[in-house]
Order: structure tokens, then C-alpha cells, then sequence
């Protein structure tokens, strides 16, 4: 999505991470682009003791990490394109986040409806081989049952999921009795799934944030990031960057510039004076419904499925609700991207096709996202065939008006061309030993092993979670208040815990999920720029329809004496997110504000 929110603001923790680079305008490494894989980068850097500083022009997570389809996964129908390195590396990914990112990264049970046996036969291997697309076909029993085994075959060390079953139709109908009863067979699996990204991306940030401060000593460390910040132009001091949030603009200068900014590398690279033609992403939209029938018959799992286009759809409970997507559309990058009405009506289509008795209308969504997967550009008639993969483009900025670096030297930009959500660690650890080779350093940690934010020492088992929770209650604390923020923090929730022991906290009269002490906690150290990041990116009460007007006011209230928004701020906050919750996600929300 990336798209841009303006406004003014004092915010304390926001404004200090941009002083940090105005201050010190210079480092090793500067990463354009916040989203996982920037992050990631970021956090790989700086654990190597490189000193790396990151901006992003929205919020972190805003854009295209952020408009995912909230899986982790191998990427079954990869195989066909023949990019087995892609889907062994997505599945041992997977089973790494697992082990280091459980607080996040959960076990998701798959069903995949089959509808004929030998379907696809023919073709599959067609495509395989010239690579040429076809007519989209469904794919058979026989083409699942082979790709299945692949995938068991890429997890059998370190496995952390169990293998796939098949069930012919009777039993698939017992376990599942709404589905599509001209099926003919169910193919069952594990993937897994990640219910906050955004918080997972914060965590991967304050990672590196923490790692940079224990390398850099009391000068504000070795690792600097900042969101609401973006690049304007490079020239000769530098590349020129501008706070969005405050308009003042400022040079700074590195050895290597790392390019992170999704489906947007090709506009990064034409704003510093060397466009490219890398980059060519497709949308892809979601919606959200709150839908109890539906959620039934998911019966916990996620029903993953080609529908007759060729495209993958799903459909997975999420809480207690339902995401459906996903759309497979060349992106026109010029236009925001939302989801119309006309992927509504293709989402509505699809259920049908799976839960044929269950009826799902407009009223049943509380909220819709989209965003522009950063897919390299290509000639596929079909969106769904372009490759997942990623590479690394290399370049180096010379004659009048590169940018200086500060040892005086030509700046090296590395611009990532793809990448997706499963494989950031692996695609960080690979764009951090580029980096490095270019700076002459040898790696010195390795994050393969390495638990990421919350996810250190988090409980593993229902018990062990019980005894967690226990421990940590208190006054205005009970069971479900601190599972909440165990969810919302993993083992963060600690820090969190003692900060609202610490003063006098009260919870929000509109959900008893927020209290006014744990806003505070954001804003002193969560970078908030504007009230819908609390909405959207450090909570899930938009993605799950729980925003009101109410809810609105009282966020805008508690945020405004730890970010120093008067009144006049606080309302201006307040319209704001009503008009990106609208624009964006078509929520409406009507305000208490005159």
C-alpha cells in the first residue's frame, strides 16, 4: 500500500529517532524502506556492529509487509515454476520462525478441497518444462499428493510440522460438512500463519535498535531508525531526506545504500538519479469478515484452494474472524491501492465455490486491505506464475551529482528486486553479507538461532502459559488482561507490565484491550507518528472492526500528553484515521469531534 500519511506532530519517541540522524547525518549503511526485509536487514547489520541507520516514508509495516495474507509458508504451488531453492528455503524459514518467533508465528492447519484426480496432469508438466503458462487449470489429486511430498520431503530436518494426510470424500465431509459437497478428496497439511506482522516487524526493529545501543555506547548507538521519513533527492552531499512530519529536510551520507522500498525500488532509484526497471508487482486485496457460520465450518483451519482461474485463494479464521483472499492483479502504480468492489464480488464467488450453503454479503465485512507485492517485473499473462524469488541488484553512483559517502567515495546502492514475508531472515542474512563484502567486515553473529523481540523464552506449552500469565497479574491486571498483552508483546509483555505497575493506569472506557499507561508505553517507545498506526500497526482493533468514534477520542486523548498534541492536534489526529479507515480499509467511522 505505502501510502503516504502528512501531518505535524511533537511526538517524543518518533522525534528523537529522527534527531538521532539529523544529529550524526552519516553512516555506514543507510536502508530506504521499513517494511520486514528493510528491517530484517537492519536488525543483521547491526548485530554485525555495522553502523546502519533506516528510514521509511510511512509507518513501519505500512505498505506491502503489512497487506500480506498473514502466512508463513513454502510455497507449494512454487514447484511448478520449477523454484525448488525458493520452496525449501520458504519451508526451512518456516520452521525456523516457529522456533524463533512463536509468540507471532503459529502451526496453521491447511485443507486444500480437491475436485478431480488426474486434473492438470498434462499441463503441469508443460509449464514446468517451457515454462509457458497456458489456460489455467484446476490441479487434480495426483499433482497435490506429488507436491505434498515434495514439501514433507524439504521439511525433514528440523521438521516442525507434521506430514500431510489425504481423506476421500466421506471423511473429508465429516470433518468439514459445509464444504463443496461435489468434492472429491482433501488434501491436509501445515503451514503456519502470522496474526501480527506489524507488531513481529516492530520487534525485529527494536532488535536491532537494542543490538546498534550496545555497540554505539551512550552516542545514541550504532543503529538509528526512523519512520516518517522519506528520501527526496541524492546529489553531491548526499541523499537529501525530509521528515514528514515536521517538513525540515536534511543531507546524509553512507557507503552503501541499501534499496528496501518494495514494488516502489524502480521510484527510489529514478528520486536518487538512476532509474530502473526492475520491479513489476501485482495487487493483491483481502477482506475481513465477522462471520460466525463461516468460522464454523473453517473448523480452525485454512482452506487453501487454485479456483477456476488459476489463481490461490484462501479463507482462514483468524480469532474470531475470517480472512479471505487473495487477488492476483498487475498493479497500476500510480493509483492508491484498495480493494474494489469488483475483488468483493470475486471473493464472494470464491466462498461460494468452497461453502456453497453459506451466504456471505457486504455487511459481513469489518475491514479490507491491499497492497503491491514487490514482484520483479515480467511478460506472465497470468499474475499468479511470476516468480517469488528475490536477487540483489548492484550499482554504483558516479559522476556529477553522486552522492559522497564519508570517506569521499561514489556511493554502492543495493537495491532488492522481491522477497517475500517467509524468507526475510534468509534474504536479510543474504543482503547483510553483501553489505558487509562492500565494507570489508566478516560476519560475526549469525541470526539462524537467534529469538526474535518477544519470542525469547516465551511458553511453549497451554500450561507453561497459564504459569506466565499467574505470575505476572496484579491489581487491575486479571487472566485476561495479561494474556492480551502476551499476545500483543509475547515476553515483552514484562517490560509492559512494569511500566503500567509504575503509575496509575486505567483502562479505556471503550475496550477493556487498551488502558491509558499502556498508550503511554507506545508512545514513549513504539515511534507513533499518528493515532491510526495505534489502530492498524501496534494493535489489530481496525483489522478486526472494533474502532468507533468513542474509541477514536480516547486513544487521541491518552496519546496527547505524552506526544504533545493540543486540541487542535487531537482532532485533526482524529479525522485523520477516519479518513484512512475509510479511504483504505472502508471502515466508516464517525467521530465524537465537532
Amino acid at each position: 500500500m505505502g501510502n503516504r500519511i502528512s501531518g505535524t506532530s511533537s511526538e517524543a519517541r518518533r522525534r528523537e529517532s529522527a534527531a538521532a540522524l539529523k544529529e550524526r547525518p552519516s553512516a555506514q549503511v543507510l536502508i530506504i524502506g521499513g517494511g520486514i526485509n528493510g528491517v530484517g536487514t537492519f536488525r543483521d547489520l547491526a548485530l554485525q556492529g555495522v553502523d546502519v541507520a533506516l528510514v521509511e516514508r510511512g509507518d513501519y509495516c505500512q505498505g506491502a509487509s503489512g497487506a500480506s495474507s498473514h502466512m508463513i509458508h513454502g510455497g507449494i504451488r512454487y514447484l511448478e515454476n520449477g523454484e525448488f531453492r525458493l520452496v525449501k528455503e520458504s519451508v526451512v524459514e518456516r520452521n525456523r520462525l516457529l522456533r524463533i518467533a512463536p509468540h507471532y508465528v503459529k502451526p496453521l492447519q491447511t485443507t486444500i478441497p480437491i475436485f478431480s484426480t488426474f486434473s492438470g496432469i498434462l499441463s503441469a508438466p508443460v509449464r514446468f518444462l517451457t515454462h509457458k503458462q497456458g489456460k489455467p487449470k484446476e490441479r487434480g489429486a495426483f499433482l497435490i499428493k506429488l507436491g505434498l511430498s515434495i514439501y514433507d520431503f524439504f521439511s525433514r530436518d528440523g521438521g516442525s510440522v507434521p506430514k500431510h494426510q489425504f481423506l476421500g470424500r466421506d471423511k473429508a465431509l465429516a470433518a468439514l460438512p459445509q464444504l463443496h459437497q461435489g468434492i472429491k478428496y482433501t488434501a491436509t497439511y501445515f503451514d503456519a500463519s502470522v496474526h501480527n506482522p506489524e507488531r513481529l516487524t516492530l520487534d525485529v526493529l527494536q532488535d536491532g535498535e537494542k543490538a546498534g545501543h550496545a555497540a554505539g555506547g551512550a552516542a545514541g548507538g550504532s543503529a538509528r531508525a526512523s519512520n516518517y521519513v522519506s528520501l527526496v533527492s541524492m546529489g553531491a552531499n548526499g541523499v537529501r531526506l525530509r521528515d514528514e512530519l515536521t517538513g525540515a529536510e536534511f543531507d546524509f551520507q553512507a557507503d552503501v545504500i541499501v534499496n528496501t522500498t518494495g514494488a516502489w525500488v524502480d521510484l527510489t532509484n529514478q528520486a536518487m538519479g538512476a532509474a530502473s526497471t526492475f520491479m513489476g508487482g501485482t495487487k493483491g486485496s483481502h477482506i475481513v469478515l465477522d462471520h460466525p457460520e463461516l468460522l464454523a465450518a473453517c473448523n480452525g483451519r485454512e482452506i487453501f484452494f487454485e479456483h477456476t482461474d488459476g489463481r490461490i485463494v484462501l479463507i482462514y479464521p483468524m480469532g474470531d474472524r475470517v480472512l479471505v483472499g487473495t487477488t492476483d492483479v498487475d498493479a497500476d502504480m500510480s493509483q492508491d491501492a484498495v480493494c474494489t468492489e469488483e475483488e468483493v464480488d470475486y471473493f464472494f464467488d470464491l466462498v461460494g465455490h468452497v461453502f456453497p450453503t453459506i451466504a456471505v454479503d457486504r455487511n459481513h465485512i469489518v475491514y479490507s486491505f491491499s497492497g503491491v507485492r514487490p514482484l520483479p517485473r515480467h511478460d506472465a499473462t497470468q499474475p499468479g506464475f511470476v516468480s517469488r524469488d528475490y536477487r540483489i541488484e548492484r550499482s554504483v553512483r558516479t559522476g556529477e551529482g553522486a552522492a559522497a559517502t564519508p570517506g569521499g567515495k561514489a556511493a554502492v546502492v543495493l537495491s532488492l528486486v522481491g522477497g517475500k514475508w517467509t524468507t526475510f531472515r534468509a534474504l536479510a542474512e543474504h543482503m547483510t553479507n553483501d553489505v558487509l563484502r562492500e565494507l570489508g567486515k566478516e560476519r560475526k553473529v549469525s541470526t539462524a538461532k537467534l529469538a526474535i523481540g518477544g519470542g525469547a523464552g516465551f511458553p511453549v506449552t497451554a500450561q507453561a502459559e497459564q504459569e506466565w500469565i499467574k505470575s505476572h497479574m496484579g491489581p487491575g491486571l486479571d487472566a485476561g488482561r495479561v494474556e492480551g498483552l502476551l499476545t500483543r508483546y509475547g515476553t515483552r509483555a514484562g517490560e509492559v507490565i512494569a511500566f503500567l505497575k509504575a503509575g496509575e493506569d486505567a483502562p479505556l472506557r471503550s475496550t477493556r484491550e487498551l488502558s491509558v499507561r499502556e498508550l503511554e508505553f507506545m508512545a514513549h517507545n513504539e515511534q507513533v507518528g499518528h493515532l491510526v498506526d495505534v489502530l492498524i500497526r501496534r494493535t489489530s482493533l481496525a483489522f478486526r472492526g472494533l474502532v468507533t468514534g468513542e474509541l477514536l477520542n480516547e486513544i487521541a486523548e491518552a496519546l496527547g500528553g505524552p506526544l504533545g498534541w493540543d486540541a487542535t492536534k487531537r482532532q485533526a489526529e482524529v479525522r485523520l484515521a477516519q479518513e484512512v479507515l475509510h479511504r483504505y480499509h472502508k471502515v466508516n467511522v464517525h467521530s465524537l469531534v465537532d
